[in-house]
């Protein structure tokens, strides 16, 4: 029984999955299944109640992963989770699952043998295993700087490799189904080399799975995103926010917790969408330029925004490659420097009929969630003084002066 919820939010246009069909979309081929009680179901439904649903997890402490989880333990579905580290870096987790509803598995994504033990008798497999950037350290070396950067993990081993392994163990282990989280700048023609191995990818899937679903979410926003909070961000930390050409390049931001309950929904279901192929955007899209100018109407800050080819945005992007988690990257201006929006119009994709067709979030019964109707939740912080200093005749409307 899947009821998807909101991690934060619950209000206005933010809308949750009910336990009756009434708001699904007449156009929506998904129907919540709560109505009917599985075998072995135990509990009022829901949290604290048994979906007997086993859902193993690649990548669950990422930030679409946090939203999966939660949706996970909310409604019972028991759930087996990757860790490449110490557990405790995943306890946050622990609190969204009753007690013997979370197991938490080591593995090295160079080790079959240990994915296979993270899936068990997993009746679905979720990968959500991705990174923006390569991750690298530094290893000693016998000649002066006796330090090198060396790359740990490449856009190969994380897009194409990893995602391979984990749908040719679903294959060997006859895993019933395979839910891959590509991206909607999935494209061999891109650019950006990130973007180029999304899209081998979802190839290589399909070729060890072929009846596996695929998942491509645009960009995501939330409270703990790398979209608004780069901005905010980079006005506190540089000299200057840079935009690729001018930030005229098109994104099309879709809320993360709307993603994470389209998978939720495959899961609930998920022979309904086996071999389909889901594509996760907003209503609007806008150019990075128009995504600056909002963050910063609502932080207030007023850094100085400079426009610059990608020849001279590179070298400047190298620097910042050296940072652990880098704010920027060669890769990513290749990004930002293309659209990034849905493949075709909105007639197009109701024109498609069939096993042919392309998923959206009408499709699951879901209204998009707006950028503005979360935005200011996370990034008044970037304010001076937060929102109270917008309150005229000081804190609370209280006069603080004299």
């Amino acid at each position: 029984m899947i009821v998807a919820t909101r991690l934060f939010s619950n209000r206005g246009a933010i809308s949750s999955l009910s336990s009756s069909t009434a708001g699904i979309s007449k156009r929506s081929i998904y129907i919540p299944r709560v109505t009917e009680r599985r075998a072995g179901e135990g509990g009022p439904g829901g949290r604290h109640s048994d979906a007997g649903v086993k859902v193993a997890v690649f990548g669950s402490g990422g930030f679409l992963g946090n939203y999966l989880c939660y949706n996970n333990g909310t409604n019972g579905v028991k759930t087996y989770i990757g860790n490449r580290g110490d557990e405790f870096e995943q306890r946050h987790l622990n609190p969204m699952f009753d007690l013997g509803m979370l197991r938490k598995v080591f593995y090295s994504s160079r080790d079959r043998d240990s994915m296979a033990n993270v899936i068990g008798d997993a009746d679905v497999v979720v990968n959500l295993i991705g990174k923006y950037y390569e991750t690298k350290h530094l290893t000693p070396t016998p000649k002066f700087p006796y330090l090198s950067y060396e790359v740990n993990t490449t856009f190969q081993e994380a897009n194409v490799d990893v995602p391979r392994t984990v749908a040719e163990l679903c294959t060997e282990m006859q895993v019933d189904n395979l839910i891959h989280v590509s991206a909607l700048a999935a494209n061999p023609e891109s650019k950006s080399e990130w973007a180029r191995t999304k899209h081998e990818g979802e190839v290589a899937v399909k070729e060890a799975y072929p009846w596996a679903t695929i998942v491509r979410p645009a960009v995501m926003f939330g409270h703990e995103d790398k979209l608004l909070n780069w901005f905010a961000n980079a006005a506190s930390r540089l000299p200057f926010v840079p935009l690729v050409n001018g930030g005229q390049a098109l994104t099309q931001p879709v809320y993360v917790s709307d993603v994470a309950d389209v998978i939720s929904r495959i899961i609930d279901d998920p022979s309904n969408f086996e071999g389909r192929t889901v594509e996760v955007f907003g209503k609007d899209d806008f150019t990075y330029k128009e995504l600056s100018q909002f963050v910063y109407d609502i932080t207030g800050q007023s850094p100085t925004v400079v426009d610059l080819p990608p020849e001279l945005m590179k070298p400047m992007a190298r620097i910042l490659e050296l940072q652990g988690s880098p704010m920027l990257t060669r890769d990513l201006v290749d990004l930002w420097n293309e659209d990034n929006v849905q493949s075709r119009s909105d007639e197009e994709y109701e024109a498609i009929k069939g096993e042919d067709a392309i998923l959206t979030l009408k499709d699951f019964g879901i209204d998009a969630v707006r950028i503005e109707k979360i935005a200011f939740e996370y990034l008044h912080r970037f304010r001076d003084g937060g929102h109270f200093e917008l309150v005229d005749g000081g804190y609370h409307g209280k006069d603080t002066k004299g």
